[in-house]
C-alpha cells in the first residue's frame, strides 16, 4: 500500500469517528437550550474543524484538535475559507470553546488541555482579528498579513 492509500484510510477511520462525535456534540448543545439556528453554526463549524482542517496536511483525531486551534484561527482557516471574517474568526472561537468542552466532558481530552486552549484562544483573539483584517485588506501585501 503507498503513503497516499494509507493516509486515505486513516482519514476515514477519522471522519467514521467524527460521525459519532458530531452527534453526541449536537445532543450536547441540543441539551444546554441552544436555539436549533445556534446548534446548526456551531456543528457546521467543527465539522469542517475537525473533517477538514485536521485532516488536511495528516490524519489527526479530533482530540488532537485541541491543540491546532492557533494553526487554524491564526493561519489557516484564514488562508483556506473563502468565507473568512472576522464574524466567522469568532464563531469558531465560540464553536472551538463549546466542542472542546464537550470533549473533555466525555474523557478525550484533559482539564489542562481545555484551560490551555481557552487560555490560547483569550490571549490571540485580536491578534486573529487583525490577521483576517489585513487578509482582506487590499491595499496591504499578502506578505505582510503575518508579519
Amino acid at each position: 500500500m503507498d503513503d497516499y492509500s494509507d493516509y486515505e484510510a486513516e482519514c476515514e477511520r477519522c471522519r467514521k469517528e467524527n460521525r459519532d462525535l458530531i452527534r453526541g456534540f449536537t445532543r450536547y448543545l441540543e441539551d444546554k437550550g441552544l436555539s436549533k439556528k445556534t446548534v446548526k453554526k456551531h456543528v457546521e463549524n467543527m465539522d469542517f474543524y475537525i473533517n477538514d482542517f485536521l485532516l488536511y496536511y495528516a490524519p489527526l483525531r479530533a482530540a488532537a484538535g485541541v491543540n491546532e486551534v492557533d494553526e487554524f484561527l491564526g493561519s489557516w482557516f484564514i488562508r483556506k475559507a473563502l468565507w473568512a471574517s472576522v464574524t466567522t474568526v469568532k464563531d469558531y472561537m465560540a464553536s472551538l470553546k463549546h466542542f472542546y468542552t464537550y470533549m473533555n466532558m466525555i474523557g478525550q481530552v484533559s482539564d489542562t488541555e481545555l484551560a490551555e486552549m481557552k487560555r490560547e484562544i483569550k490571549e490571540n483573539r485580536q491578534e486573529w482579528i487583525e490577521a483576517i483584517q489585513r487578509y482582506d485588506d487590499p491595499s496591504i501585501d499578502l506578505e505582510d498579513v503575518w508579519g
